[in-house]
């Protein structure tokens, strides 16, 4: 009863729950280990990259670069298809000549080019957006990126250099600011409304003609003030400024009329549109706010009342006298 009970090892064990792993072998029927295939991948593959073709026809297959090398003087020692691609020469037309021959001559009468190869050599790299002159004549605007080369005792040897086309993503952005610019102009030349920004906190940020005309203040005067400058002393004592920042930021805008406050102190009677601006993530970045002056409006809307209001008296009048 208090024997330990052994196997009986008479009999093979079968171990059903686990799938039998292949033993694999060597051509001579030897056992191989199972880490040998990593080893010999990563061996190929190091074997790989220490051969001079592989760098080659890396840079060659690259389309969206331009990868040449220079030598020490900077002319041209190699050329890719990118390059050939980006440029328009082809390798047999362009090998052996001066790496300035990309550049518009008011670069080449500067010394451009020279300067940027004695920086690549002082500070290891030279990079640099410009135009650069193709082929055909035709101008692209591009990145270029010149690294210097240095063997390993420390001797100059050449330059590698990288040039990446540009020119489509110069092109949208010049026309977005061309967009911006009309928009300016134009929110900066309407003078029957105030137009102008604020910061998230209500501080102004720009101003337009028309705020000048209406409010009273120039640029200089106002940028950076609150805009509760605007307002009455009632409605500042109320907090009205600070409640309509806080129900344009929540509902994205908030429409009022009411009295304003001009510079010299008299009095507008303003239709207020202030507009929450956000960024693509949603984040508040500030308000746009509009003025119009409804003041002579609004006057000529309380005569017309008047006029009728004197009108309607005086033909209840005349009835009574007409009646006795």
């Amino acid at each position: 009863g208090g024997e330990h009970c052994r196997a009986d090892t008479s009999e093979p064990v079968s171990i059903l729950d686990e799938p039998a792993i292949p033993v694999r072998t060597h051509s001579n029927g030897s056992p191989r280990s199972h880490g040998e295939p990593v080893r010999n991948a990563a061996a190929g593959a190091s074997a790989l990259l220490d051969t001079p073709d592989f760098y080659r026809l890396l840079v060659d297959r690259v389309r969206d670069y331009a990868i040449f090398a220079l030598d020490t003087t900077g002319h041209i020692v190699s050329w890719n298809e990118g390059a050939r691609r980006l440029k328009g020469w082809s390798a047999h037309e362009i090998i052996g000549r001066h790496f300035s021959t990309f550049y518009p001559d008011y670069d080449i009468a500067s010394g451009k080019p020279a300067y940027e190869l004695a920086t690549a050599i002082r500070e290891g790299r030279f990079e640099d957006e410009g135009w650069r002159i193709k082929k055909d004549g035709s101008r692209m605007w591009a990145n270029v990126i010149i690294t210097a080369l240095f063997d390993d005792d420390g001797t100059h040897v050449g330059f590698a250099k990288v040039t990446r086309d540009l020119t489509d993503r110069r092109a949208a952005e010049e026309t977005l600011r061309a967009s911006e610019e009309r928009f300016r102009l134009l929110v900066q030349n309407v003078k029957d409304y105030a137009i102008f920004m604020l910061s998230p906190s209500g501080h102004i940020v720009s101003w337009n003609e028309g705020a000048q005309r209406i409010k009273g203040y120039s640029e200089s005067e106002i940028i950076g003030k609150h805009f509760s400058v605007f307002y009455t002393e009632e409605d500042i004592a109320s907090g009205k400024p600070a409640f309509e920042l806080l129900l344009a930021a929540r509902d994205g805008r908030f429409e009022d009329e009411g009295w304003r406050v001009s510079k010299d102190g008299s009095r507008i009677w303003a239709n207020v549109v202030i507009s929450a601006v956000r960024n693509p993530a949603g984040e508040l970045i500030g308000f746009a706010k509009v003025t119009r002056d409804l003041t002579e409006y609004r006057a000529a809307q309380e005569q017309a009342l008047a006029d009728t209001r004197r009108a309607a008296e005086a033909e209840v009048a005349n009835r009574t006298k007409s009646e006795f």
